[in-house]
């Protein structure tokens, strides 16, 4: 059986959900909502009673009694949660909580009249003024429940709750407590309090008695409620009639005032506004008939459509007042793929320091999310977002975008060639390192060099024959001295403890009748040995540590430095 579901009934055999309990809480809800904004003779409010009448159905179908425990902000059912809401302003499970409700319990029939009539009541409960006399329990004494009952603590915990009945009326006291109510009534002086029992009187009725704990709690839900943003609320109303209500005419009226205010929001920068409504727009076309999926998916493309990203970016860069760094990110998080190219064209142009960290991150994870936009990115050469994608791939470490790196290093900019060759080697993979080999022999000697330093600061042994070429068949003559350095020393760090033989030729002074060999070649293969660092290497190098040649002396007391380190 599934976890998610209880047996009811020993008889039935019949299965509720938990499911299907929590939908029936949400349909209270938006009920209590629609109760309380539209008036009787409204269509909506028509529909939502139809809807809490129809939540009915499968609950009755298994059980004939659905009984909620009310925790502070939940309703407990079986010993599931079944609803929960955190600010408890907007939760129902508060509302009845905070006046004592401990229990509620529905049974088969309440759906015909008596739910309305009890949400109904929470709500006028709710307007009441905080000094009223009035609370919850008194005004649902007045009421005449046949199918609804309900439990409230009592402030005296060792005697019997007051439990209503099924007619909602509360159950007789103990025989106990009629006794000594009639003995108080009948003294003429009060009696006195009996011990353990709290006396009122005693306490001060202004709120400073309160403790600092309750102050703060005081305090932040004034500030919440003040700070409230009402389009939240009037953007919620909005989407709960567009669900409960199925005329075309309505939903078609709704889609149109989304259409008119988004663009306004956004002009205004109100973009936590704009970024609540994508979301909740998206959710809609999930659920939305086959005439409105469109509608609505059409609606949350907009935004990132090129033009819109453009003028949404360069507004945030020229904002004399820049907007909440959250609130940017937060719609800046509601940008589909495609939006990724527009982001990188942007990212070099920005005059925003923080603004350019921020979007960077963004796309960042955006990317992350959708490597295949990256990688069809860098494989576009006439692309102007190119260089970021690139950056960002290498920031990123993106092994999905290897094969658009690669592709990269065939571009006709060496610049975009460099920044390839970065990006692989900030990826450091070993599929990222054979990409780099044909960089080595590339026409721009600062592509060249930056792909010999990272070939050989990993070792990668790939890129040893292409680099024994140049070392051995003497194709570093056109070379200047630092790029002849950097590929020794690669050899030296790559090929290791084979490379000390030819290298010590190399550095070791010929004959009177044999040619030599230029200082720079015999400095670059001290400092290759140097690379090599081991036992043998080191005591070739102390041999010619007294070279004639001053340059060589010089690199070979390098190599001796770093050898030893």
């Amino acid at each position: 059986m599934n976890e998610d579901a209880l047996t009811i009934g020993a008889d039935s055999g019949m299965v509720l959900p938990d499911t299907q309990v929590q939908e029936l809480i949400r349909t209270l809800v938006r009920g209590q909502r629609a109760f309380q904004m539209y008036l009787p003779n409204n269509p909506i409010y028509h529909k939502a009673v139809d809807s809490v009448h129809a939540a009915f159905r499968p609950i009755w179908a298994a059980t004939d009694e659905l009984v909620l425990q009310v925790a502070e902000t939940d309703f407990v059912w079986e010993g599931m949660t079944v609803y929960q809401e955190i600010s408890k302003s907007e939760s129902i499970a508060w509302q009845l909580y905070k006046d004592g409700m401990r229990v509620l319990t529905l049974k088969d029939g309440v759906q015909d009249g008596e739910i309305v009539q009890f949400l109904q009541t929470v709500n006028q409960v709710k307007l009441l003024p905080a000094d009223a006399a009035d609370d919850l329990r008194t005004v649902l004494w007045e009421q005449d429940y046949q199918f609804l009952t309900y439990r409230f603590t009592d402030l005296l915990e060792g005697l019997e709750s007051l439990e209503p009945t099924g007619d909602g009326t509360p159950s007789s006291p103990p025989e106990a407590l009629q006794e000594e109510v009639r003995q108080d009534v009948q003294e003429t002086e009060p009696a006195a309090p009996r011990p353990g029992v709290v006396d009122l009187e005693e306490f001060d009725s202004t709120p400073y008695f309160l403790d600092e704990s309750e102050i703060d709690f005081v305090r932040q839900e004034v500030d919440r409620e003040y700070n409230r943003d009402m389009r939240t609320s009037a953007f919620n109303a909005l989407f709960d009639v567009f669900e409960q209500q199925d005329d075309r005419a309505v939903r078609e009226e709704i889609v149109g005032i989304l259409d008119t205010l988004f663009p306004n929001m956004l002009n205004a920068g109100e973009f936590k506004a704009c970024a609540a409504v994508l979301r909740e727009t998206r959710a809609l076309a999930e659920r939305a008939g086959d005439g409105f999926r469109e509608r609505l998916a059409v609606f949350d493309a907009q935004l990132s459509q090129p033009s819109v990203v453009s003028q949404l970016l360069q507004s945030l860069d020229e904002a004399a007042t820049p907007p909440r760094e959250q609130d940017v990110e937060e719609i800046l998080q509601e940008l589909q793929p495609r939006a990724l190219e527009t982001l990188f064209v942007w990212l070099p142009k920005f005059n925003s320091g923080p603004l350019r960290r921020l979007v960077s991150d963004v796309a960042g994870q955006i990317a992350e999310r959708h490597p295949g936009e990256v990688v069809r990115l860098l494989q576009e050469s006439n692309n102007e977002g190119l260089p970021s994608a690139i950056a960002l791939s290498g920031r990123l470490k993106l092994e999905p975008a290897i094969p658009g790196l690669a592709a990269a290093l065939n571009h006709e900019e060496g610049d975009i060639r460099f920044a390839a060759v970065e990006a692989l080697g900030a990826v450091g993979s070993p599929s990222a390192m054979g990409k780099l080999e044909p960089a080595l022999g590339d026409p721009d000697r600062t592509v060249r060099m930056a792909a010999v330093r990272l070939v050989g600061e990993r070792g990668f042994k790939g890129a040893l024959p292409r680099i024994e070429q140049v070392v051995f068949r003497r194709r570093h003559k056109s070379m200047d001295f630092n790029e002849k350095r950097a590929f020794f020393e690669a050899y030296g760090a790559i090929a290791g403890a084979a490379a000390v033989k030819p290298l010590g030729t190399m550095l070791r002074a010929r004959g009177i009748f044999r040619r030599k060999r230029s200082s720079e070649v015999r400095m670059c293969a001290a400092l290759g040995l140097g690379k090599v660092g081991s036992p043998e290497a080191r005591e070739i190098l102390q041999r010619v540590s007294a070279d004639r040649d001053r340059q060589v002396k010089n690199a070979v007391a390098a190599a001796l430095r770093v050898a030893k380190s």
